[in-house]
């Protein structure tokens, strides 16, 4: 089971145009509304593929309806705490290059009592063993450190927890050891504090953090794909993508493909080559839309234990 924790979901509308021009009127080519988050990503992943997953997350307002609405039609088990305020809509803009803008809301506030409620409601649906996932911006109001109190109460009562974030609260997280991390290459930067140009200074900065207790470091980066370090494996692993649609959403379903396979007893480079597989598949389809088998079946995947350290990463 993969339990994840959303605190500040989203309904994510993503917009297909011809052109992004600033201050004119566009008519759009089509349009779709998905449920978002990051972890309320990697649960619709999970289901979409036949994995056992709950989604934690709060709801509220007429979008908050709408998102039940839709992860249910999406056969996603979710657990939901009301609060007081509207989910925020997030808006994607797509062009027919690739090229993602992205326009995204705060959020409502959330109280103590509500942060709490949720952290409870996340470890009742767990069961020891099982991953904990941490996702996503934080909402108003919510500390810094929610994804640290995340980590410390999920491993005393025994679960696994992997964190997707970024900025402080991913730098908090961090120094509570989660078992496993997903930033990308950014977010990598922003946590050891320094430039990462090439795959070798990616890794040695995920050596680093596998010394300090968090055992799998998994970095995705882009169309250069991922890495997985562990203090004994360094596996990297690619997809080309001929015709890329829509990169939102691609980074969760990676996480949830990595981590999926690691609660199958997958190594971490086989995990990891699920994972890649997963997120290439979700570049194929429109806005946040999550792949099925059928759109996995078929991606091809390079994955590899010899690491170019002098291969430069794009930005």
């Amino acid at each position: 089971m993969i339990v994840t924790f959303t605190p500040n979901p989203s309904l994510d509308r993503a917009i297909t145009i011809p052109q992004l021009r600033r201050g004119e009127v566009i008519r759009a080519t089509s349009s779709r509304v998905d449920p978002g988050g990051k972890g309320v990503n990697v649960s619709r992943v999970l289901a979409a593929q036949g994995a056992d997953t709950i989604a934690v997350l709060p709801s509220g307002g007429a979008e908050g309806r709408m998102m039940e609405e839709l992860l249910r039609a999406a056969g996603v088990t979710a657990v939901t705490t009301a609060v007081e305020g509207a989910l925020r809509m997030n808006i994607s803009v797509l062009e027919p290059d690739g090229t993602t803008t992205k326009l995204n809301e705060p959020g409502p506030e959330l109280d103590e009592e509500t942060v709490a409620h949720l952290l409870a409601t996340t470890f009742d649906a767990s069961s020891p063993g099982s991953w904990v996932v941490g996702c996503g911006s934080l909402p108003p109001g919510a500390s810094p450190d929610l994804y640290a109190t995340l980590t410390e109460s999920a491993h005393a009562a025994g679960l696994r927890v992997a964190i997707d974030s970024s900025g402080e609260p991913m730098v908090h997280a961090v120094r509570a050891r989660p078992d496993l991390i997903k930033p990308n290459h950014e977010e990598l930067e922003e946590v050891v504090g320094e430039r990462l140009d090439t795959l070798g200074a990616v890794v040695d900065a995920a050596r680093r953090l596998n010394d300090s207790g968090i055992s799998t470091v998994a970095v995705s980066l882009g169309g250069d794909g991922a890495v997985v370090v562990t203090s004994e494996t360094v596996v990297h692993a690619s997809a080309t993508i001929d015709n890329p649609i829509s990169t939102v959403g691609a980074g969760d379903c990676m996480l949830a493909g990595l981590l999926h396979g690691l609660s199958l007893g997958k190594s971490p480079g086989e995990a990891l080559a699920i994972g890649v597989a997963w997120g290439a598949a979700a570049v194929t389809l429109p806005g946040s839309r999550v792949p099925s088998p059928a759109d996995v079946a078929g991606i091809p995947v390079t994955v590899s234990d010899s690491v170019d350290r002098n291969w430069v990463l794009q930005r």
